[in-house]
């Protein structure tokens, strides 16, 4: 276990003068809270906040960091309140305590809210004092790094959140060695065959890698002092398997076709002029790569990262990419907002370091102001992560505004993207767009240079169609906030209609019925509604059917009495039920929370298998749709939100078999698709059909459907598939 005087001395050696009383105060107080407390490896909880501590004092933070690191999970975990560590460590560590601390009594929502509360929470407290975040970064990474204890389950929800939130919050501080390292914990477990597959292929690979990286820094060394060009290192790496494996998977490429398979980085004095002539001498050595060279010092990345990005072919053809930046930029590209931090030998002053920060407060506002700007228009916390997901990942492509005004978009953003990131106002407005002086289509992609001129007019509004080609979170969030205001609206006005045709069949007078407003009130409360237009809405948006909103004002024997349907109820019922037998699917199969009666369909579009996460919409002309939760067409459904139900797997099944369809992208020899056949085979699976195909990049495409009864049983086939020789790739293809 790591030592409490290891972790000051680093701080000492760090920050000269650091108050490291407080750092042993918060030792001996967080070792006699946790006592007792033990970690599921069986170690002493305390080693966890140790760790986390150790690690934020190699980032080079300050001691009430360090503290909090030791003092972060005590409030969570333990008897001790936010009072305690305000009287005994002050204000600041309190509040950076707060804002790691998770949301309690909150055990009565869903797993999946409970988690977007907590992020939500962080998230916001982050832009008040960043350090928020850097010390949830370390409690993650040394987390991550001790997954192997955890329950499978347990280790694949924290991996996928690790993923989806804390890796591209690290990125978007520009902190590139915990963002990979956390990419590459989360890959290990959540594809353990995938990524042991990847490692054994560069594995077998690294000794002639590395023997080509050793060549390529020691002919960029000679190269430079021949040209009496000035160097502090030469290094080299071989690319991380996250990052490789997302590269093969998205391009369906081999790995000898990865450009970047290993890269030399060149660090210089910090002059950015030496990295310009280093690049001249390394477009001398070896040819370039047409439309591989990237500046990022003329124009930094949002996430403060800057470097000269180049690709070169090597001797015997073998492509490799050089990275070339000043030491300054190096340590920020490392660290990020960390390396405000990194103190010389001689400390500074009170009023540099006041001003330090102040730059610091300013950069991290700049950062992730986006990330919550919207949060207020969100309509829960899940809208929140969404939305925080979406706004998380790089922003690559460059644009101008006619007066010269540089704006960052992600890849793939249009002008509507553009539009919105100007201001919410020209978003609503916007009727068309001018790139480069020509009028474009709105769901245009726009690229690095572009000058974009945005076309509005007053009374035009937001198209549920933006939906479908918008990228950034801001658009998204401000067209679906309209969109469902608009919606409601419409289904309020259609729920009222409803209820007033079915109240004339009960021969009740309408106008008296619908204007009770405490009986109506009391109608919407008995289905967990807290007003008349919730009710309203429910009943347009197909959730609450008109009949049962009678039978609540009628009370039962009345009901029974009046009611002209008579025995058509039990006809309904059949009927359902004949249609779930007519199109394959088990009666029960899924169980629906809060709606009867209604026809159960499977999407189309992400066809979901048992085991799978799975949602219901409420679809006017075909029942409730069943989508899988990861579904492409989640996005727009959940713009509807009242028409959303809850649906879950029955508990029993009949041993239903479903067809879905694979496609295996694979190298272009004979024997592959009876190879692919025989491994479904071997696993005990029917096979419906397959059929092989050759792509114009001379890759076969091998399309095969086949038997399963569920997502476990799915993996195990995708499993085999990809355990034959010259596989590259298997997806599941989807209508």
């Amino acid at each position: 276990m790591i030592r409490i005087e290891d972790i000051i001395e680093k701080v000492q050696h760090n920050r000269p003068g650091a108050d490291t009383e407080m750092i042993r105060r918060a030792y001996l107080f967080s070792a006699l809270h946790h006592r007792g407390q033990m970690r599921a490896s069986g170690e002493p909880y305390l080693v966890h906040p140790l760790e986390v501590s150790d690690i934020l004092a190699d980032m080079r933070l300050d001691e009430v960091s360090v503290s909090t690191g030791l003092l972060h999970d005590v409030v969570e975990d333990t008897l001790v309140d936010l009072k305690t560590i305000k009287e005994y460590f002050g204000d600041e560590v309190a509040l950076l305590v707060d804002g790691l601390t998770k949301i309690a009594n909150i055990s009565d929502l869903p797993k999946e809210k409970q988690q977007a509360e907590n992020v939500r929470k962080m998230v916001l407290a982050m832009i008040t004092d960043v350090r928020v975040v850097l010390i949830k970064l370390a409690d993650r990474l040394h987390n991550m790094r001790t997954m192997q204890f955890l329950k499978p389950e347990k280790r694949e929800r924290i991996s996928q959140e690790t993923l989806d939130i804390y890796a591209p919050i690290a990125h978007r501080l520009g902190m590139g060695k915990i963002r990979g390292e956390l990419e590459d914990l989360a890959f290990q477990n959540l594809y353990p065959d995938e990524y042991r597959r990847l490692a054994r292929q560069v594995d077998a690979r690294r000794p002639e890698l590395e023997a080509n990286l050793e060549k390529i820094k020691s002919t960029i060394a000679e190269k430079l002092r021949e040209n009496d060009i000035p160097f502090i290192a030469i290094e080299g790496r071989v690319k991380r398997l996250y990052s490789l494996w997302k590269k093969l998977k998205k391009q369906k490429i081999r790995i000898e076709q990865v450009y970047d398979l290993i890269a030399a980085r060149v660090i210089t004095p910090n002059d950015k002029k030496y990295c310009y002539l280093t690049m001249s001498v390394i477009h001398d050595v070896w040819t370039p790569v047409p439309e591989r060279f990237k500046d990022w010092i003329g124009i930094p990345r949002d996430n403060l990262y800057r470097s000269l990005h180049t690709s070169v072919i090597g001797e015997n053809g073998q492509p490799f990419e050089v990275q070339i930046r000043t030491e300054e930029m190096h340590h920020i590209a490392e660290e990020g907002v960390a390396a405000h931090w990194r103190y010389k030998e001689k400390k500074l002053g009170a009023a540099e370091e006041e001003e330090n920060l102040d730059e610091l407060r300013k950069t991290v506002e700049r950062l992730l102001l986006p990330l919550v700007e919207d949060s207020d228009r969100a309509s829960d916390s899940e809208d929140f992560v969404e939305s925080l997901k979406l706004d998380l990942y790089p922003k690559d492509v460059y644009t101008f505004t006619p007066q010269g005004k540089v704006i960052q978009l992600p890849r793939g953003a249009t002008p509507i993207d553009f539009a919105y990131t100007i201001h919410s106002d020209i978003g609503d407005s916007c009727t068309g767009a001018k790139v480069n002086g020509r009028i474009v289509p709105l769901r245009s992609e726009l690229h690095n240079g572009d000058v974009v001129e945005i076309l509005t007019t007053k009374d035009s509004k937001p198209s549920g169609d933006w939906l479908n080609f918008v990228q950034t979170a801001r658009a998204r969030s401000r067209i679906r906030h309209w969109i469902s205001q608009e919606q409601r609206r419409e289904s309020i006005e259609l729920g009222r209609k409803m209820l007033e045709k079915e109240a004339e069949r009960f021969r009740l007078t309408v106008k008296k019925f619908l204007n009770n407003e405490a009986e109506i009130k009391r109608i919407a409360n008995d289905y967990g509604l807290s007003r008349p237009d919730d009710l309203f809405a429910s009943v347009g948006y197909g959730k609450t059917l008109p009949r049962n909103v009678i039978a609540k004002h009628l009370g039962a024997e009345k009901f029974k009495e009046l009611d002209p349907e008579g025995k058509k109820e039990t006809r309904l019922k059949s009927a359902v039920k004949a249609a779930r037998k007519f199109i394959g699917m088990p009666d029960d199969a899924i169980v629906v929370n809060g709606v009867d009666n209604l026809l159960i369909t499977r999407a189309k579009c992400c066809n979901p298998l048992r085991g799978e996460e799975i949602v219901g919409y409420i679809s006017l002309d075909k029942g409730i749709v069943v989508h899988n939760k990861r579904c492409k067409n989640m996005s727009y459904l959940m713009v509807n939100k009242d028409r959303i139900v809850e649906v879950s797997w029955a508990k029993t099944t009949d041993g239903h078999i479903q067809a879905v369809q694979l496609l295996a992208t694979t190298e272009n020899r004979t024997g592959m698709l009876a190879g692919i056949t025989n491994a479904i085979a071997e696993i005990k699976t029917g096979i419906r059909d397959a059929r092989a195909n050759v792509s114009r990049d001379d890759t076969g495409l091998i399309e095969v459907t086949v038997e399963v009864h569920d997502k476990k049983h799915l993996d195990r086939v995708i499993s085999a598939i990809e355990q034959v020789p010259g596989v590259l790739a298997v997806e599941r293809v989807n209508s």
